[in-house]
């Protein structure tokens, strides 16, 4: 953004005119938040920089509306140049306020809307002195609050929280979503957030970082042919599951076959076949064999490989196990596949020893991992993909030669050509065992059905994240189970495919 913004002004329109209209947005979502602007009171809170001239802006406009804005600035005006000094000096009939506790506390007792325009994307850290004590008294008083681009105290780039920061009603961001209101918890002290034209073009993807909707996910599916069978929709050979565990295996083959793959077929031990078969009635079956504690064994390898080329994707991992044989066997089929493959769970921690094996792969692959599964992989800890999660899922994206979900509350899905996106479905309803596994299942439908890795795991990803909230407006956050979920992929499918007709798209 602060690249499309120099080269706006390079171009020809000048920064005071950006200010302008910056500010005229914020007035308005200020007015339609205020439930009208004539008599109300609006306390706006400015920094030094731009949001606080974006912030000036405002309330002149306010003011020439009917309200009664009062600027308060936790630091010297005097300190306010170029731009943000022009507006200060532009304002009339308007009061300015030098912090203080106790005017502080009297005007929010009479405001009726604050106007927060302290700090921009560019903030990182904490927020200390009278930026804080403005920022919990703000937060204290229960009122409602339009943060100017993003919430102050709200890191621009990874969404962190280090100290006091706003927590807003409606965020007002110019030109496009920033990612410190994309990702949490920035994107839970956002509120509602607006994205205004200010007369900024934004670079195209893959510059900049996508944030997948309706529309994009519906033209990945598209509509199925009215000649269409269960070969030509295509088919996904799901391998998973051991003593215990046969609940992955059934999770992950549901999960692809809600989403579409036409025939499916589950590979695992025959105690797990066995148990699984009666839940899955619709998928066919290879029996591998077995170690002596019921987890997949070497000879396996041999009958994995005749298979695959009946098969046009491969999901591997979910509930196989850490046996070392078993082991052995996951990192040697995924580097002889030549099938698309997903990569999840068991099979990453198989492939975090030794995981070059990805990057060796000459067919396309994605992988699923937890943030600790990640951490594995890459030999750091948890704690440093967390920091992080953009840079950690580009990285590994980059050294393994695949695509990578980074799961989580705002999953990010990465691939080696630099493209990267964020989902913003899902949520609590997913913090349930399981649900992991479904994924896997939806991406590897995809790539049964022509998909590449990067858009099967980002379209998947939504697509699964979607299914979660339905079924959280239905039963609950808590109430949800992983069970529940293959289903509601296919209802959100079906949606998507009423978008389409409804668009006379195919």
């Amino acid at each position: 953004m602060a690249a499309a913004d120099r080269a706006t002004i390079a171009a020809g329109t000048p920064s005071l005119t950006l200010m302008e209209r910056a500010g005229i947005a914020v007035a308005g979502a200020a007015a339609r938040a205020a439930g009208g602007a004539y008599g109300r009171r609006v306390l706006i809170l400015a920094g030094k920089g731009n949001n606080g001239g974006d912030g000036l802006v405002a309330a002149r406009h306010l003011a020439a509306w009917g309200a009664f804005p009062v600027v308060v600035f936790p630091d010297d005006p005097g300190a306010l140049k170029g731009d943000a000094g022009t507006n200060l000096e532009r304002l009339r009939d308007v009061r300015l306020l030098r912090f203080a506790d106790h005017s502080f506390a009297r005007e929010l007792r009479r405001a009726d809307l604050v106007v927060d325009a302290l700090y921009g994307t560019g903030f990182r850290g904490a927020l200390a002195g009278p930026a804080a004590q403005v920022v919990e008294a703000v937060n204290r008083s229960g009122l409602p609050v339009v943060a100017v681009d993003i919430p102050s105290g709200v890191d621009g780039l990874t969404g962190r929280v280090d100290g006091p920061a706003i927590r807003a009603t409606t965020t007002v961001t110019m030109a496009a979503l920033k990612l410190g209101i994309v990702f949490h918890p920035g994107s839970e002290h956002a509120g509602e957030v607006v994205v205004v034209d200010i007369g900024i073009p934004t670079p195209q993807f893959p510059e900049v970082i996508g944030v997948p909707e309706e529309a994009d996910v519906a033209r990945v599916l598209g509509r199925r042919p009215l000649d269409a069978h269960k070969r030509s929709v295509g088919t996904a050979m799901v391998v998973a599951g051991s003593a215990g565990m046969s609940g992955a295996l059934a999770l992950a083959a549901g999960g692809a076959l809600r989403s579409g793959a036409g025939l499916v077929t589950i590979a695992s031990v025959a105690s797990v076949v066995t148990e699984v078969h009666p839940r899955v009635l619709e998928a066919t079956s290879l029996r591998l064999p077995e170690t002596p504690e019921a987890t997949v064994a070497a000879g396996a390898l041999d009958l994995l490989v005749e298979k695959a080329p009946t098969v046009d994707a491969v999901a591997i991992g979910p509930g196989l196990s850490t046996n070392a044989e078993t082991v052995e066997v996951i990192r040697k089929t995924v580097a002889a596949l030549e099938n698309p493959l997903v990569a999840d769970a068991d099979a990453l921690n198989a492939l975090a020893g030794d995981p070059d094996i990805l990057k060796a792969r000459r067919a396309p692959t994605a992988i699923t991992p937890h943030p600790g599964e990640l951490a594995r992989l890459l030999g750091v800890s948890t704690a440093a993909i967390q920091a992080d999660r953009l840079a950690a899922a580009r990285r590994a994206a980059e050294r393994f030669q695949c695509a990578v979900v980074l799961k989580g509350y705002r999953s990010i899905v990465a691939d080696p050509s630099g493209h990267s996106v964020i989902i913003t479905t899902g949520g609590p309803a997913l913090a349930t065992g399981g649900t992991g596994d479904v994924l896997t299942g939806v991406t590897a439908a995809l790539l049964a059905g022509g998909a590449e890795p990067f858009t099967a795991a980002w379209a998947a990803s939504w697509l699964h994240g979607r299914a979660g909230d339905v079924l959280e407006r239905v039963l609950g956050a808590r109430g949800t189970i992983a069970g529940d979920l293959p289903a509601a992929v296919a209802g959100v499918i079906h949606d998507l495919e009423d978008y389409l007709e409804g668009r006379g798209e195919g």
